[in-house]
Parts: structure tokens; C-alpha cells; sequence
């Protein structure tokens, strides 16, 4: 039998961290994160990255695990993960996988398996040469003479997915689609469960993410990211681009008043948190925790035993 692994996910600001801790303290776990911007170093704040205090002693995986400098895929993430999960499983104990990624958290339950060349890789730089040199349409038409269904599905100016399309075919002789088909009848890593959280009231969802980035404001924000500048990390990287990082960099940039680039991080966060919303609306097993006014985290314990 397959190991089982506990799943405690939500949009942003719900508690999935302190839920995660009181259920690792009630049935002996340890929370593997999944959160694609908590794994980079030196990026506290602005990623609502759980403190020690707020671990209360509980180890926790998958956090600060990689330079923010670095360009970290979904292919790295479920393969060090998985890796985590399966130390802490060796131990006697459950991983309790926490976080709002929701591609993160279906790679790693899926048992998905990722075509080579992920991360850095020669045929890519020569297709997406290729690609700015030909223009979109002549690289579509190249895709869709290899892969008609994945040719059809993709537009001109979609570079990225164009690309790797390509990259997949000439790396391992096989479509797109062929690998994509040949993955999803892989069967699931683990056996799960999953649990979600969120408001039952959707603007007392969107009032806790406005007070979230008031009180990242006050704890430093600003300087955690003004120091990210100084030790030369781009504005462009991926880190970067974070929700609360790239609206302030506007700020500090003089591109909009920091009045304007608070708001922006707000109105982000909370279309954010309705995308997350809808990507778990799609999984009809999950089981929904919906919070009154403020989280009765004695009752959800109650239902995630």
C-alpha cells in the first residue's frame, strides 16, 4: 500500500500554517512547505514565510532551500520534495504537505513525471534563437508538423510553450502530447487527503489579505527588498516577481507613489487568492474548511483527525 500523506492548502492569509502545526503536534508529523516563492532565501516578509515561533518547534521542508538568484522549476520542487517525504515517512512520521501552490502540490501527488531538459539547456537557446529570429508563426507551423493537437492548442506568440514543445520532441523523440498522455497514467506518488481553507464571506478573505500587507509594511518589507536590490539581484529575476516584491520595486523606482504600489500589492493578492480558489474548486474530493469571522482552529483540528 501506498504511504499517505496529509495536504493543508487555501488561498493566502486562511492559517494553513498554523493548522499544519497543530496537526503535526496532534498525529506526530512534519510539514513538507509548498509555497513557490517561500523556498528562496533572504525573501521572509513578503512571502508570509512562517517564523520559528510560529513553527513552535515542529520541523518544517521545502523552505529557504534555494538562492534567490536561481530559477527554481516544478520538476526540482516535487524532486527534493518528494525526497523530504519520503525521509519523513522512512521515520515513522507523516509528511503534512502546506502551502497554496496548487501546481506544486498536484505534481507532487500525481507521481508526474518531467521531460528532461527542465532547467538550462542548449536545444532551448538555439530554439528560442530560432524562434525571435523566424517569428511565431513559422515555429507554430514547425510544432504542428511534429504535433498537430498540441500545435493546435498553442498561439503564435506563446514563446515559451512553443519552445519547450520543440525542446521536448528533439530531447527525447516523443510529442509533447505523447509524454503528456504517458505521465497522467502514472499512478498518484501517495495516497492523500486534502484539506482546504478558506471564508465562508469572500470580503473577509480579501479584509485579512489587506491587513497581511499592512503588517508586511510595518515588519520591513521595504528594506527586505531594497536589500535584495543591493546584493544585485534583478528585478527581472523570477524571485522577483513575486506578489509584494515587483509592485514596490515600482515604488522605489519612482514609478508609481508607494501609496499606489501598497494598493497594487493588495488588489494582486487578492486576485491571487481567487485564482487559487478556483484551481481547488476543480478537485471535488477535497474537503473545505470555511471560517466564520475568524479560524476556529480547535474545530478544524477536529476534522482534519
Amino acid at each position: 500500500m501506498k504511504p499517505e500523506v496529509l495536504v493543508i492548502t487555501g488561498p493566502t492569509a486562511t492559517g494553513k500554517t498554523k493548522l499544519a502545526v497543530m496537526t503535526a503536534k496532534a498525529i506526530g508529523g512534519e510539514v513538507v512547505g509548498a509555497d513557490s516563492m517561500q523556498i528562496y532565501r533572504h525573501m521572509d516578509i513578503g512571502t508570509a514565510k512562517p517564523t520559528l515561533e510560529e513553527m513552535e518547534g515542529i520541523p518544517h521542508h521545502m523552505i529557504d532551500v534555494c538562492s534567490p538568484f536561481e530559477d527554481y522549476s516544478v520538476s526540482r520542487y516535487v524532486e527534493e520534495a518528494a525526497k523530504c517525504c519520503e525521509d519523513i515517512i522512512s521515520r515513522g512520521k507523516t509528511p503534512i504537505i502546506a502551502g497554496g501552490t496548487g501546481l506544486y502540490i498536484e505534481s507532487l501527488l500525481s507521481g508526474r513525471d518531467f521531460a528532461p531538459g527542465i532547467v538550462g539547456n542548449e536545444v532551448r537557446e538555439e530554439l528560442s534563437g530560432e524562434y525571435d529570429a523566424l517569428g511565431g508563426e513559422a515555429m507554430l507551423d514547425k510544432l504542428r508538423e511534429i504535433d498537430p493537437i498540441s500545435g493546435e492548442k498553442l498561439h503564435a506568440n506563446d514563446k515559451k510553450r512553443i519552445v519547450r514543445a520543440l525542446e521536448v520532441y528533439l530531447t527525447t523523440g516523443k510529442t509533447i502530447t505523447q509524454h503528456n498522455e504517458e505521465t497522467k497514467a502514472i499512478p498518484p506518488r501517495y495516497r492523500s487527503r486534502t484539506i482546504a481553507l478558506t471564508f465562508k464571506d469572500r470580503a473577509r478573505l480579501y479584509d485579512r489579505i489587506d491587513r497581511r500587507v499592512d503588517m508586511m509594511l510595518e515588519m520591513g518589507l521595504m528594506a527586505e527588498i531594497q536589500k535584495l536590490l543591493d546584493m544585485g539581484l534583478s528585478e527581472t529575476s523570477t524571485a522577483m516577481q513575486a506578489i509584494g516584491y515587483k509592485e514596490i520595486i515600482s515604488a522605489i523606482k519612482g514609478e508609481c507613489t508607494l501609496k499606489e504600489g501598497i494598493e497594487a500589492v493588495k488588489r494582486e493578492s487578492r486576485r491571487y487568492a481567487k485564482r487559487q480558489l478556483s484551481w481547488l474548486r476543480r478537485d471535488k474530493s477535497i474537503t473545505w474548511i470555511e471560517w466564520d469571522d475568524v479560524p476556529n482552529f480547535d474545530d478544524a483540528l477536529s476534522v482534519v483527525m
